[in-house]
């Protein structure tokens, strides 16, 4: 793998899941019913996964970017 390949699926993986949290969390708000955790709980993960997958992905690009300059400066 590519540098920062492996970081930027990491980051989609990421994001989908917390896609996923967010769904759960509409749904948990509109069923009303009793859930662990409450639809605010849900949305709150959701939030902080998408942060986390958004880190990994700039952190992705930012290895990415340095790889092809450090290639380009040694031919």
């Amino acid at each position: 793998m590519g540098p920062g390949l492996k970081r930027t699926t990491i980051a989609r993986i990421g994001a989908g899941v917390a896609f996923l949290c967010g769904v759960i969390g509409v749904l948990a708000g509109i069923t009303d019913h009793t859930w662990k955790l409450s639809p605010l709980g849900w949305f709150t993960g959701g939030v902080l996964l998408a942060l986390i997958a958004l880190f990994v992905l700039v952190d992705g690009a930012v290895a990415f970017e340095r790889s092809v300059t450090a290639a380009g400066s040694e031919h």
